[in-house]
């Protein structure tokens, strides 16, 4: 009986209650915060240009620019003429679409307008929404970064949606939009709660490790749970690299000796004449590279400079840059003249760049290698030089 005199006196002290103002009301003046705006869509001549704001003046910019002034049903396209705010000139016709926060991507009160794509046309719809008083142009990502802040992006969805807005390849995309699913942060997540389970037994174990009633083994699981998350962590780890070659691309280097077909795999591989093929050795002096898309996985290939002695100081530069490129890459790429592997270059070859890749390094890694033999024809028992009877091969 004592709560509703209380809370009637508790009403009247704090004075009449104002009116509650949800986000995503018909309040056509701007409020405080700061609302943005940006071209959301590519640069460049295009079909439809979309246009976005976000933040509290949203509504306000909508109205400014639309005619009729009132806002359009919440996540329906709706026809309007865009015309400038200040000097009415009408501007396009286009399609604009109003979303109230919270359920919009940044959270807030967000607007689109779905334009022509016609530079005149972007930059004059972007110019009349910097008119409007409480509107700026967006920083970089500050979208994103305002779902982020709002709670609907999690920081691992934000480098998804970064990835998969930069993917050029099938397998990036992939990888991007399992990310932006959450699947990164369904396992960070459970990583989360092991090690939250394993803390709590440990914890018991210290308030109440003399009492009978706690369950044995209590310490042992957690130990147990620790040291099975450190293995599940290490193997995640050990694999990072293995997902940042597919995000920026696996390195590969064409090398071997003169003459022996680097260009001509290169041009292959490429699709495009990136290297001069010439029967002349040291044609190619400096590092080519190029970018290529190896079915759905990305790549740097790389074309060097025929690996030889005796030679001048030009070629022998790009020898030298071609052996530090052969020290970075991710895979090489070493294309032999099966013909003529008896040549001291080819011998050379196989010595230093071969054969050094089957042995593993300091850390426990072997650098990856493919052998790939010229068009004339395998070696025979007779080449006085033999290449390694089980040459390393990409796994």
């Amino acid at each position: 009986m004592w709560r509703v005199p209380w809370t009637l006196a508790a009403r009247a002290a704090r004075g009449p209650r104002r009116p509650c103002t949800r986000q995503g009301s018909d309040s056509s003046a701007p409020r405080s915060g700061s609302t943005i705006f940006a071209l959301s869509s590519g640069q460049g001549r295009c079909g439809i240009a979309v246009i976005r704001t976000s933040g509290p003046a949203s509504s306000h910019a909508l109205r400014s620019l639309t005619a009729p002034r009132d806002l359009p049903r919440p996540r329906y396209a709706c026809l309007r003429l865009l015309s400038d705010p200040c000097s009415g000139e009408p501007l396009d016709r286009a399609l604009v679409l109003w979303f109230p926060g919270p359920q919009s991507f940044t959270g807030e009160d967000c607007a689109e307008f779905h334009v022509h794509g016609g530079p005149a046309v972007v930059s004059g719809v972007l110019q009349a929404l910097g008119r409007v008083p409480g509107l700026r142009p967006a920083e970089a990502g500050e979208f994103t970064r305002r779902a982020f802040a709002h709670g609907k992006l999690s920081l691992t969805e934000v480098e998804g949606l970064a990835d998969l807005i930069h993917a050029e390849t099938e397998a990036q995309r992939r990888q991007a939009l399992r990310q932006l699913d959450g699947e990164l942060g369904h396992l960070c997540r459970g990583w989360a709660e092991t090690l939250t389970k394993a803390l709590a037994h440990v914890e018991a174990y210290i308030d109440f490790g003399e009492d009978d009633n706690l369950e044995e083994g209590v310490l042992e699981r957690a130990d147990s749970q620790v040291r099975e998350l450190e293995v599940a962590l290490g193997a995640h780890l050990r694999d990072a690299r293995r997902g940042q070659r597919l995000r920026s691309g696996a390195h590969v280097v064409v090398a071997g000796p003169p003459n022996a077909g680097k260009s001509s795999l290169v041009n292959l591989l490429s699709r495009k004449p990136v290297s001069i093929v010439s029967s002349e050795p040291g044609t190619t002096r400096d590092v080519l590279e190029t970018p290529v898309d190896l079915a759905g996985f990305p790549a740097l290939l790389s074309d060097t400079a025929g690996l030889r002695e005796g030679i001048g100081p030009v070629e022998q530069e790009g020898v030298r840059r071609a052996r530090k490129r052969l020290e970075q890459a991710d895979l090489i790429l070493a294309v032999l003249d099966a013909s003529d592997l008896a040549s001291p270059s080819s011998c050379n070859f196989l010595d230093t760049v071969v054969s050094p890749a089957g042995a593993q390094s300091p850390n426990g890694n072997r650098q990856r290698l493919l052998l790939v033999w010229g068009p004339i024809h395998r070696p025979t028992t007779s080449d006085t030089c033999k290449a390694p009877a089980s040459p390393p091969v990409l796994p």
